[in-house]
């Protein structure tokens, strides 16, 4: 029950709160409604043409709360109040809900989730590119369990392929798109046990470069592991934790660039000048590595050296809409995990509101008639925002009232644990006396951890063009790539599609047979 000192403070807040002029008549909401109506009746027309293209967006850790207040910022970025904001996520108009538990896991890690919506089945927790048979970290439950993601479909359809991440290319939801590791943390050999390496066993990076040797565009960070040890890095000379740190003395950078053949146009970029100096029609296969590890967060990124999720992408599909017969591009927005687990709430954010403008780059490229995108998460995290604030208040800002047990004011945004738990004196930190409006503020949270976690509800899915009706309501993780790979006719399930047997591609334009007499078969 809520105490009267918080219903009159709240009462007064919302009271004085800003209202914007248009909402006060009923005719906005009415005739707001009537619009969306009418667009909602156009649905009934599905578009069942062959995606020729297929795109995802991965918001890593990006859970509802965090979309919700993502929209606000974005709006707020923009002078708005923010509430009312669309993102572009929101405008797609078909959206479902994802179950994302791993196989021995209640609330799952980025590994375990990353096989399940690339690969189509679940997985244990820490296993990349594997079944649930392979137990993590131990290299002797490999073999044989292997699985393959829609990326290897789609280069086995002869599609063009691209991985454009904020994170390193090794890290969990790239990694399951190429390798086949029992510990989602064998970065390069050297993170790597004795034993797995005796096993036969191959670290991330290494697999990056010789499981799938042509895939078109490798973006991200993760320089380091693709050297020997103690290579120094070119960018940050000095710092001994940027250097090299493969044990077997290979340069995966130089196999990479002998592994593409003479007649094709092969380029290694480490920075954002030399990316954006390209000719993207006169590459065919491009890898960029523009930090040692993880790439910079948004609000901190040097925009001399490294590009953002948006350039990254549009340079990205420049080189792959080349393809005749189209591409599958996955883009992870892999640092908005990265500002949770730190309680970096505004890192967290702008990194999803990058995420959104990359979408809308990705959009205005494409055309939904040919191009399936799908924009979800892997997990969520116990991140939240409430205490009842008034319309138009900073997302980053106090609540209006203090709190009726400590007296003491508290901001909108809080998580259940995490590094932001303080005491001060016995007591709740005052947030008054801090800068919550820091970029590296620690968002307080109930139980203190070095990391905060992540959560285990349902994350959800945003789905347009071809097939994307599919995606309509609550599925478990692994069907995403099933309808994905449906849509655009690869994979082992190809008997609904028109051209099948002919032995030559489908048409962009070219529609699927009816789908009440289909049954969605296993891709495997």
């Amino acid at each position: 029950m809520i105490s009267p000192f918080l219903v009159l403070a709240i009462g007064t807040c919302l009271t004085n709160s800003f209202v914007p002029e248009k909402e006060r008549d009923p005719s906005y909401w009415r005739q707001q409604a009537q619009e969306t109506l009418k667009n909602a009746l156009k649905l009934q027309k599905l578009n069942t043409n062959v995606a020729k293209n297929v795109i995802m967006f991965l918001g890593d850790g990006m859970g509802v709360s965090t979309v919700t207040a993502a929209r606000i910022l974005k709006g707020q970025l923009h002078h708005n109040t923010g509430e009312e904001t669309r993102l572009e996520m929101d405008k797609f108009p078909f959206v479902a809900l994802s179950k994302t538990y791993n196989t021995n896991a209640q609330v799952p890690d980025s590994a375990g989730t990353a096989t399940a919506y690339l690969c189509g089945v679940k997985a244990n927790e820490g296993t990349v590119g594997v079944s649930a048979a392979t137990e993590r970290t131990r290299c002797n439950t490999t073999q044989g369990n292997e699985v393959t993601s829609i990326l290897r479909w789609a280069k086995d359809a002869g599609k063009s392929v691209g991985i454009v991440t904020t994170t390193r290319v090794n890290h969990a939801t790239p990694s399951a798109a190429y390798a086949h590791s029992a510990d989602r943390d064998w970065y390069s050999d050297n993170e790597m046990p004795p034993e797995a390496l005796s096993q036969g066993c191959k670290d991330i990076a290494y697999q990056l470069m010789h499981n799938i040797k042509d895939i078109d565009v490798i973006m991200g960070g993760g320089r380091k592991y693709m050297y020997p040890k103690n290579r120094t890095d070119v960018e940050y000379e000095l710092d001994e934790k940027a250097r090299g740190t493969r044990l077997d003395g290979l340069d995966l950078i130089s196999i990479w660039k002998s592994f593409k053949p003479r007649h094709k146009h092969s380029h290694y970029v480490w920075n954002r000048t030399e990316l954006l100096a390209l000719d993207p029609s006169r590459v065919d296969y491009l890898l960029g590595l523009f930090e040692p590890g993880d790439m910079q967060y948004e609000l901190n990124r040097n925009n001399l050296t490294d590009p953002s999720l948006s350039e990254m992408v549009e340079v990205a599909l420049q080189i792959l809409t080349k393809n005749p017969k189209g591409f599958f591009l996955l883009v992870e927005g892999g640092r908005i995990d990265h500002g949770h687990h730190e309680g970096k709430a505004k890192q967290a954010l702008h990194e999803a509101v990058e995420m959104d403008q990359a979408i809308g780059k990705a959009g205005a490229m494409t055309s939904q008639k040919d191009t399936l995108t799908v924009v979800t998460a892997d997990h969520s995290h116990v991140f939240t925002f409430g205490g009842y604030t008034p319309r138009g208040n900073s997302i980053f800002g106090l609540a209006p009232m203090v709190s009726d047990t400590d007296k003491k004011p508290f901001t909108a945004i809080l998580y259940g644990n995490g590094p932001g738990y303080k005491v001060v004196d016995g007591e709740r930190e005052n947030v008054s006396m801090v800068d919550y409006a820091h970029n590296n503020y620690q968002a307080q949270s109930a139980v203190p951890l070095r990391h905060e976690t992540h959560g285990g509800e349902d994350v959800a899915v945003f789905a347009k063009g071809p097939m994307a009706h599919l995606l309509h309501g609550v599925h478990e993780q692994n069907y995403i790539p099933h309808v994905m790979a449906y849509a655009s006719c690869i994979g082992a399930n190809l008997d609904h599609c028109a051209w099948a047997g002919s032995g030559s591609a489908p048409s962009p334009g070219a529609l699927l047979l009816p789908l009440a007499v289909l049954s969605l078969r296993t891709l495997f």
